[in-house]
């Protein structure tokens, strides 16, 4: 029997210590948990012959064609479907589709007559079935199994000789010779490790559910991402019905797609046009509303800025309050409209809404964002018919933004005929099929931009 010895590892960010600290001295939390491991030279996943020394030049070419999930906005994040023989991670809060999505995957799969078997850890064989059908989902070829230990897990895999195999989640499975408990560090390193070992071995792709912490982040050890092909992250408010599937790892594709997707009672149904479902709602002038056109990936999509300024009397300090948008760029938006451009929103509440539970992180924003406020503030509409986008400085200039020709293009198929821009952009406008009306600091488009 193999020796074994205790270590102490951080399940939060990984550190591993041979002595008892009390707490991690990374990130100081008690989060130090003891395992039993196998001495090194033991472990069974090094087991077996090594590989020969090849010449790059000698090794024949892998033209294989992606496989097809069936789900065109899945097939899009991962660079045009699946490469067999690779790991794909799929994290995302509870809740919030993932488990649908690589169910609705596996049957798309089946559909196109390859071998799937789905392996449920959290869910009985009944419930995964109940689901199934509240899905509307037959899954009449598909093979599914309830179980949790790795060995038995791998048999059935080595028996079926599937072409795909679907993990939900890495947390639950776990090898009993290893010790420890599910989910902790050594185990999702050790049976990712051992599944990566598998998918090149025999070629088969491998989807593997993985749980997020409080703060977002993938849990468990930050080498399980460098460890798979694929790391794709699924976003958005499980309140709201709108998710984005984004790539944040690619071996195989790019890492700047994204798909989108609205949760029905049917399951994950995909957008073909997210601008018109994000618009659909939108009061005609109203103050505090502002379209601009933002990147998702390589998408350009309109979404629409609320803004809603408010004197405060409650006498404390003044609410700021930002969904959608980093509350941090939201103050400093404040403060140069207030420096700047001469409001007085220092005693003022202020709420700002990205509509349809978007997330938008890129300055390209900010012009839209400051235009809201300042139409609020001045109980004004912005003019109809007109698109803004641009970052804002300090100082209150705009600055130039990247990819406007897509941006533009988007906001002529939805029927607006006017952009606020910034006058940095004009030189590499190659075509400008609508009116653009350029500027340099954020007063100037304030001037122009108010009925």
């Amino acid at each position: 029997m193999a020796k074994t010895k205790s270590v102490f590892n951080c399940h939060e960010c990984g550190y591993k210590t041979y002595k008892w600290a009390g707490y991690c001295p990374v990130c100081k939390g008690d989060t130090l948990i003891e395992e039993q491991v196998i001495a090194a030279g033991k472990s069974p996943r090094f087991s077996g012959e090594g590989g020969e020394l090849t010449l790059l030049e000698q090794i024949p070419s892998l033209e294989q064609e992606r496989l097809n999930t069936g789900i065109k906005e899945l097939n899009r994040v991962l660079g045009g479907g699946v490469v067999p023989g690779s790991v794909v991670l799929v994290g995302g809060d509870p809740g919030i589709g993932k488990s649908t999505l690589l169910l609705q995957a596996a049957l798309g799969l089946v559909a196109e007559g390859l071998q799937v078997i789905y392996v449920t850890g959290e869910e009985s064989l009944a419930q995964l079935k109940m689901r199934a059908a509240r899905l509307g989902l037959s899954g009449e070829s598909l093979f599914v199994l309830a179980d949790t230990e790795y060995s038995r897990i791998e048999s059935k895999i080595k028996d079926c000789h599937p072409q795909v195999v679907i993990i939900d989640s890495i947390q639950t499975v776990m090898k009993s010779e290893l010790g420890g408990i599910p989910g902790s560090v050594i185990q999702i390193r050790e049976v990712t490790a051992s599944l990566v070992q598998m998918a090149k071995k025999k070629q088969i792709t491998f989807f593997i559910i993985g749980h997020v912490t409080k703060e977002g982040v993938l849990a468990g050890p930050r080498i399980l991402e460098h460890m798979v092909d694929c790391v794709l992250n699924f976003e958005g408010d499980r309140y709201q019905t709108f998710r984005i599937l984004r790539a944040t790892k690619n071996r195989f594709g790019s890492t700047s797609e994204s798909g989108i997707f609205t949760m029905e009672a049917g399951g994950l149904m995909e957008v073909q046009n997210p601008s018109a479902l994000f618009l659909s709602e939108r009061p005609s002038s109203s103050p505090g509303s502002a379209v601009t056109p933002v990147m998702e990936g390589n998408r350009p999509l309109l979404v629409e800025i609320q803004g809603l300024v408010s004197p405060s009397y409650s006498g404390g300090i003044p609410r700021r309050t930002a969904t959608g948008l980093d509350i941090n760029r939201a103050s400093m938006l404040i403060a140069v409209l207030e420096k700047r451009v001469g409001l007085p929103l220092t005693s003022c509440d202020i709420f700002i809404n990205v509509v349809g539970g978007v997330r938008i992180m890129e300055p390209a924003v900010d012009l839209a964002v400051a235009l809201a406020l300042a139409s609020s503030y001045r109980d004004r509409p912005l003019k109809a018919g007109t698109m803004f986008v641009g970052e804002v400085g300090l100082t209150g200039e705009v600055r130039p933004v990247g990819r406007l020709e897509g941006r533009l293009q988007e906001g002529q198929k939805m029927g607006y005929d006017c952009c606020l821009l910034p006058r940095g952009n004009i030189r590499s406008l190659l075509k400008k099929e609508m009116e653009i009306v350029p500027v340099s600091s954020l007063a100037e488009a304030l001037d122009l931009s108010l009925d």
